[in-house]
């Protein structure tokens, strides 16, 4: 369950890359990615949750995601036969390339509301989930003139749903990306308990004003608003599976439960009871 920086990888030097079939509905990976993801999965009921969005979809969905948005893999909790593809898409191609084409403006359109995190309505999701499904075993060039015509359609689509009401900017250098991950690994590790600020400070080998400066403007929180949100976003998980209120809270680090509710609420517009209600 790492809140993570994922390192994406070509066996090849390659500008997108496509993922088949990954199998990871036993896995809770809350992770981000500079690169652009178009992920697509059919006969599955399942979790959307991008950024500070958190949705259910049923029977299939399609989202577009933009660069360095944390988010959950769609298929956790999937226990049915289901079927999915993820296509990763460099930053560089997507800003440099296609934003740089006059003849893609329509679908660099596309990529800048992606910011938001984009998820496409059900006429579209069987058509072009079968034209995903299609590249696989294609030649490279192939590949990529079928995936810009899925990125056209794409495109095209005037019916959208925004997952976010302002644009998600998560938006960090290489070196920022590692010290925030190595930051998110010692919360994952340790979320459950408290967690002192001279500690994280530590390691990012700062003073704690020096960090809390550097925190709050790489996150637009402070340390305890983010660890608050993230013990949230835990607690969610387990009012999700069934768990108490009670339980949610204790195990996700929270030693009060009132201050539990207050923080749960301020989050996310509801109390824990009414979300568990809505999942359970």
């Amino acid at each position: 369950m790492k809140v993570q920086l994922e390192t994406i990888t070509n066996k090849v030097n390659r500008s997108f890359s496509m993922m088949f079939n990954p199998r990871l509905s036993d896995l809770f990976f809350w992770h981000f990615h500079p690169e652009y993801e178009l992920v697509y999965i059919e006969g599955a009921n399942g979790t959307r949750h991008v950024g500070d969005h958190i949705s259910t979809y049923e029977g299939s969905d399609l989202v577009l995601i933009g660069s360095n948005i944390p988010h959950l893999n769609f298929d956790y909790g999937v226990d049915t036969d289901y079927r999915k593809v993820v296509v990763h898409l460099k930053k560089e191609l997507v800003e440099t390339h296609f934003f740089g084409t006059p003849e893609l403006l329509v679908i660099n359109t596309m990529f800048r509301k992606a910011r938001y995190g984009l998820a496409f309505p059900e006429k579209f999701k069987k058509k072009l989930g079968k034209k995903l499904f299609a590249l696989e075993g294609l030649a490279p060039i192939e590949q990529y003139m079928q995936l810009l015509e899925i990125l056209q359609v794409l495109s095209d689509a005037e019916e959208f749903e925004l997952l976010h009401d302002h644009p998600y900017d998560h938006q960090v250098s290489d070196k920022d990306q590692k010290r925030i991950s190595s930051i998110f690994a010692l919360i994952d590790n340790g979320y459950q308990h408290k967690i002192e600020l001279q500690e994280v400070a530590d390691l990012c080998h700062m003073t704690k004003e020096a960090f809390c400066r550097y925190f709050k403007k790489m996150t637009r929180y402070t340390f305890t608003e983010f660890l608050n949100r993230y013990r949230i976003s835990q607690s969610k998980r387990d009012l999700m599976a069934g768990k108490s209120v009670s339980d949610a809270c204790y195990g996700s680090g929270f030693e009060s439960l009132s201050y539990f509710n207050r923080i749960f609420k301020k989050v996310t517009n509801e109390n824990p009871r009414e979300f568990r209600k809505r999942y359970v």
